[in-house]
């Protein structure tokens, strides 16, 4: 081993511009694939994580109007979606995990002892914080007993928390919304949130929602009715969606999703709509927005480890070439070795270590100067959707096995063509 490291020193000495290039090329083209496929994970996980801001997987329903007529009824007709009909999502649906019914209203006056503010106020029911991303930072949630008895009781967002009781505590405190009272019970973390229906989380007031169904209906609608209707599918639903993608035969558009099909059944059903008719409901299914993203993500980080690995192989290229260099320079000494008794196997083995020798330590550099960009630009502030220069374990086995696989192969050829010279045509040989 100490004879093949003398013989690659003295090769990379006697072609010192040569190799230099050559083993740049290898560190390049590892930095290039760790960077790149770090940079792709960071941002397939900070979009993650903000659409989980809103919730993981949330399909939210509004009413619309008619466009068709269906059962005798007009076009045009206004569909407003009631409590009853979250209970027949629930009831009826085996691809619904949780159904929560919502009622907002914007602009209520709320009052604490210290400010007053005008902020929307939302009434959900406690299954609703299993759906939406809730976390409460200080006190509790909602309780079904919060529910059942109409409690006048409050959670509250981040920043309207602040605006309320700037850093005094919350918990406890009473606030007045239109005059009536409320207990605080808990705060939500602040939260970074470029996701949402009705306005940012950090802005609202969460209240039961049999408390805001008594206190603050719709005004533009009769009783019973919500604003929207909050549901989550069951796991299984959603990692059927990438074959639904998968085996369109039109346009994404016209796909048609299993459980935005079963929502129009069982809804067309209750309020007399045809379940052709797309505009009698709208519907945003996070779920299908986080894959047509994760598409975008995994095609743009295909993109940049195609690009790292063809840097790479060109730098394989690099290696062979100066490999095949010193077995031209080297054919004499070849032919001394074989005459003196050398076999094939051992003058393969030389200049394959020789060339795998000069790949390995080049691509160990570049992964650890790799690392080293990622871990400094980790230190950064970083954008909303991006979480950082992330290197998974399989991104990172992949780089080495690339590696080594570039390393094997520019290796070999010059190896065997050198193994397999003849004594009596090296020793004529001249350079």
């Amino acid at each position: 081993m100490n004879e093949v490291i003398n013989q690659v020193l003295a090769n990379l000495r006697a072609n010192r511009l040569r190799s230099f290039l050559t083993m740049f090329g290898i560190l390049w083209g590892v930095i290039s694939v760790v960077v790149l496929s770090a940079t792709g994970e960071g941002f397939r996980r900070g979009n993650q994580r903000v659409l989980e801001e809103l919730g993981k997987n949330v399909v939210i329903v509004w009413g619309g109007r008619t466009s068709l007529q269906a059962g005798g009824e007009r076009a045009g007709r206004r569909i407003l979606l009631t409590k009853d009909d979250a209970l027949a999502l629930a009831r009826e649906s085996n691809m619904i995990a949780v159904v929560s019914a919502e009622l907002q209203r914007g602009g209520v006056q709320v009052k604490s002892r210290y400010n007053a503010a005008a902020l929307q106020v939302h009434g959900i029911e406690p299954q609703y914080q299993e759906v939406r991303t809730v976390d409460i930072e200080k006190g509790r949630g909602f309780r079904f007993s919060d529910q059942e008895s109409a409690h006048r009781v409050a959670i509250v967002g981040a920043d309207a928390a602040e605006q309320l009781f700037g850093t005094r505590e919350r918990i406890g405190e009473t606030i007045q919304l239109r005059g009536i009272p409320y207990t605080v019970i808990g705060t939500i973390r602040k939260k970074d949130q470029d996701s949402n229906y009705s306005g940012p989380d950090n802005d609202k007031i969460f209240v039961p929602y049999s408390a805001m169904e008594k206190d603050f209906p719709r005004l533009d609608a009769p009783a019973g009715v919500v604003s929207q209707i909050i549901l989550s599918p069951k796991p299984w639903v959603v990692a059927q969606l990438p074959d639904a993608l998968a085996n369109r035969t039109g346009r994404v558009e016209d796909i048609r999703w299993p459980l935005e099909e079963e929502i129009r059944r069982i809804l067309g059903r209750r309020h007399g709509f045809d379940v052709e008719d797309r505009d009698a409901l709208s519907l945003w299914d996070t779920s299908i927005e986080s894959l047509m993203f994760g598409r975008m993500v995994e095609g743009m980080k295909t993109f940049f480890t195609i690009v790292g690995i063809v840097t790479l192989a060109l730098g394989g290229l690099g290696v062979m070439n100066i490999m095949l260099v010193a077995v031209r320079e080297r054919t004499r000494e070849i032919g001394v070795r074989k005459a003196l008794g050398a076999t094939t196997t051992q003058i393969q083995r030389q200049f394959f270590l020789e060339g795998f020798c000069l790949t390995m330590p080049s691509g160990t550099l570049g992964f650890a100067i790799a690392l080293g960009l990622c871990t400094l630009v980790n230190l950064l502030p970083m954008p909303t959707r991006f979480n950082g220069m992330i290197l998974t374990w399989q991104a990172g086995a992949g780089a080495v096995l690339t590696l080594m696989f570039i390393g094997v192969l520019t290796s070999t050829y010059p190896a065997r063509r050198a193994a397999l010279m003849q004594p009596v045509d090296a020793l004529r040989y001249e350079a």
